[in-house]
């Protein structure tokens, strides 16, 4: 094994050649993680983080109560969509098309009747309402006068110090006082650019990116350079590398973890390589970690703040996607940025609201959020499985669909011939939500996509939507 780079990772490397060369095939059965352990003298934990990197690159599966199996790449290449391959420039490009699609979307969201598959949530009943409320009634007997005065700038420090402990579960040396809180990501994320950048600079994203980035970018003055990205393992660094080296890029934004709409998750290789990539241009790294936690395998995926050692990555989350969205708490670490950072938050009158955010660290202090994310993740994953397969089912042959490994999204690719954003209108009639995939670029591409979440249970309802969105695609390839 090569000692320079980290024992998991090396036993990863090993599998996956097997895998890739054809000595391990589809459906085989691996060692146990036990087992494995004991073959290669290396820990339960090793091989355990080994295997997800696998699964992260689309290599192996875990069956419940059963272990991992080998997958082919090119088997599931033929299945999920296309690799993106944007234009190799910077766009500064107006997004009205594309915010009056997302205005109708949200509004229909809102609308009784409605069946949303665009929600960029979980479902309410996924959530610990009742809990949630007592937490919030024990805040407000804890703050001083009931939650009625400012927090501190930098945020309420119960909760910051429940950030930094829940984050030593990725081995995290982070403490309370190098953290901010923020009122939800989104806000994290534009602190980090107004710090990080100055107007006419250019932000490099993934591709398919989600729409509030690039909202968010633009409106700050910023160009979009959109990265080539796999389904399955993310950007494309060696074409970062490249925009790298011509001094293209002041910053990179990107969701190495579950990315929206796609789900792809970079294996920790690639995280690693990422954050050296920072390292040796210097360049500012904001990962948006928001969906790090929705994890269908056994381990949380590493974040590229468990590889920083320059500060150079702002590491951005938020418990909107696995909490409460109503509370809007989230956070940032910004590393080397942090004095920057909180200067630009004090100027802005940045003081967050105490009481949810001590509302939060009452959640997380028992544990209790843990236990909440294992109920969370398998719902998840459950409906996941659900709905590719009705996909399957009812969707014309060729359809692509994304394999996520987490989070709440799947990217659908559909016959080049239809138009998704006419097919959403189409859907209207029925009271059906999607979101076309022309919203996630400022390119003309992504046309015949469509981003659904599987936020929702999976129910007769959800059957019945899906089957009448493959019953219009069908009509409209027969004419």
């Amino acid at each position: 094994m090569n000692g320079s780079m980290p024992k998991y990772q090396q036993v990863a490397r090993q599998l996956g050649d097997k895998l890739r060369l054809g000595v391990l095939t589809e459906g085989d059965k691996l060692p146990s993680v036990r087992m494995l352990s004991q073959e290669l003298g290396v820990s339960i934990n090793t091989v355990q983080q080994a295997y997800y990197c696998l699964e992260a690159e689309g290599l192996v599966e875990a069956r419940p109560q059963s272990g991992y199996y080998a997958r082919t790449l090119i088997d599931r290449m033929d299945t999920v969509p296309h690799r993106s391959e944007p234009q190799a420039m910077a766009h500064q490009t107006s997004l009205s098309d594309q915010e009056s699609v997302l205005r109708r979307r949200v509004r229909q969201q809102q609308e009784p009747g409605w069946l949303p598959l665009s929600l960029g949530v979980p479902a309410p009943e996924l959530l610990p309402v009742k809990k949630l409320s007592k937490a919030l009634q024990q805040a407000q007997r804890e703050l001083p006068h009931g939650g009625i005065e400012y927090e501190q700038m930098t945020g309420n420090q119960a909760l910051r110090r429940q950030i930094a402990r829940y984050a030593l579960f990725w081995g995290s040396q982070l403490t309370d006082e190098e953290i901010i809180t923020t009122e939800g990501c989104t806000a994290a994320l534009t602190l980090c650019l107004k710090t990080v950048t100055r107007p006419g600079d250019t932000v490099a994203v993934e591709s398919p990116v989600y729409f509030g980035i690039l909202q968010t970018i633009l409106s700050l003055g910023l160009k979009v350079l959109e990265l080539p990205t796999d389904p399955l393992t993310g950007v494309d660094l060696d074409v970062l590398e490249r925009h790298l080296q011509v001094g293209q890029v002041q910053a990179c934004l990107l969701v190495p973890s579950f990315s929206n709409p796609l789900g792809c998750c970079m294996p920790a290789t690639h995280k690693q390589r990422l954050v050296r990539l920072m390292e040796r241009y210097q360049i500012p790294l904001i990962e948006d970690d928001l969906y790090g936690d929705l994890h269908f395998a056994p381990d949380r995926p590493l974040p590229c703040k468990a590889f920083d050692r320059q500060g150079l990555v702002l590491w951005c989350g938020s418990f909107s996607k696995t909490l409460a969205p109503g509370y809007r708490v989230g956070w940032v670490a910004p590393g080397r940025y942090y004095e920057a950072l909180f200067q630009i938050k004090r100027y802005q009158g940045g003081f967050s609201p105490g009481l949810t955010q001590q509302a939060v660290a009452n959640f997380l202090a028992n544990d209790r959020y843990e236990l909440h994310l294992r109920r969370l993740r398998q719902r998840l994953k459950g409906n996941c499985q659900r709905y590719q397969q009705t996909i399957r089912t009812y969707f014309p042959e060729g359809t692509r669909i994304s394999e996520p490994q987490g989070g709440f999204t799947l990217w659908v690719e559909v016959d080049a011939r239809i138009n998704t954003l006419a097919l959403a209108d189409q859907l209207a009639v029925y009271k059906i939500s999607i979101l076309p995939g022309s919203v996630f670029s400022l390119q003309p591409q992504y046309g015949n996509c469509m981003r659904l979440s599987y936020g929702m249970p999976f129910n007769e309802r959800v059957a019945w939507g899906l089957q009448t969105i493959g019953q219009l695609i069908h009509q409209q390839l027969a004419v």
